[in-house]
């Protein structure tokens, strides 16, 4: 809560072209506190429904239910898995109040058409941010100003990280800014004067400096990330990989790259022999997950074929082109 947090926030709201950043502690709690903060001036209650896309990472889903809200899970699409826009407008009850697009892997969502659902039904647009620092739009607008709020992680391993957990929330709402800034610090206005029910939710000094420092090269980062992102696209030829839908525009930052195939468990097996790394993101969806029994009996059968299929390559600023390439040939030699 010192300066070097204040200049952090200042930098970032003039990177994402809004008027306020709230250093938080993480980017689960940027939208818990957000959903929390929309509670504080009235625009959101307990038990509100929220849209959220099924194919998720889980901490998206958490945010809703720990500010007394229910989450209401779209499927998403193979195409670009996100929403499927027809069935988030199917999805809108009486009591849905909000939607949550998610920018996945580093892409945007298709937030024109969420944008123009919500403005129909009246419905808040609050992006969950956490993987897609500096995405822009065809208009040049950033991921953090294409809703009402955004909530950011700055975990180590996002293309923004720090050297620990951290996060913020972007906004250009002057009274929920002013809300958020008491709730993350107990509720307090000034030391010891408790005006809200608050949070312990401060984005720490110390990765407030990393956060400044990196902050001034995440678009050369991102910039490698789309070269890298440009080879894979065109060089790997393999009629058993699909690849990602991308149009090589600045709409996405691949946080990661990720493909899909049939014989996941194959395919992992020959990139640990040919030593090439790999992860899944993710293997369980989130109505799969034990943590949500209330949806284990939901089905959606495109978000569990995107589950089973996803692989995610190297994907980093830092890779050599001969690592590149290594990666290339070892996916057309599958």
């Amino acid at each position: 809560m010192g300066n070097n947090v204040n200049s952090f926030e200042n930098s970032f709201a003039e990177y994402c072209g809004t008027k306020h950043c709230i250093g938080v502690a993480n980017g689960l709690e940027a939208l818990r506190l957000i959903l929390e903060g929309y509670k504080t001036v009235g625009r959101l209650q307990e038990g509100d429904e929220v849209l959220v896309a099924s194919n998720t990472y889980i901490a998206t889903i958490f945010a809703i239910k720990q500010a007394g809200m229910k989450p209401v899970l779209v499927e998403a699409t193979t195409e670009i898995y996100n929403f499927d826009i027809q069935a988030l407008e199917k999805a809108i009850s009486e009591t849905t109040k909000a939607i949550m697009p998610v920018h996945l892997y580093g892409q945007l969502a298709p937030m024109e058409e969420i944008s123009k659902v919500a403005k129909k039904h009246n419905l808040l647009v609050i992006e969950d941010a956490a993987q897609a620092h500096g995405a822009k739009n065809e208009n040049g607008k950033r991921a953090g100003n294409l809703g009402d709020a955004a909530g950011f992680s700055f975990y180590p391993s996002k293309n923004l990280g720090a050297l620990g957990d951290g996060g913020a929330i972007t906004t250009n709402d002057d009274v929920l800014a002013s809300v958020l800034r008491k709730l993350r610090n107990y509720g307090t206005s000034s030391k010891y004067v408790n005006e809200l029910t608050g949070f312990n939710s401060r984005l720490d000094e110390v990765q407030a400096v990393f956060l400044n420092i990196k902050l001034s090269k995440l678009d050369s980062d991102n910039n490698r990330r789309r070269e890298i992102a440009k080879r894979y696209s065109s060089e790997i030829k393999n009629k058993k990989i699909t690849l990602p839908k991308w149009n090589g525009n600045e709409d996405h930052v691949f946080h990661l790259f990720v493909v899909r195939v049939e014989d996941r468990t194959d395919f992992m097996e020959y990139l640990k022999q040919q030593k090439v790394g790999a992860l899944i993101h993710y293997p369980t969806p989130p109505h799969r997950q034990e943590a949500l029994p209330e949806f284990n009996s939901l089905s959606f059968p495109v978000t569990e074929k995107i589950h089973n299929e996803v692989v995610s390559i190297p994907m980093s600023p830092v890779l050599t082109e001969e690592e590149v390439d290594r990666v290339i040939s070892v996916l057309n030699s599958w």
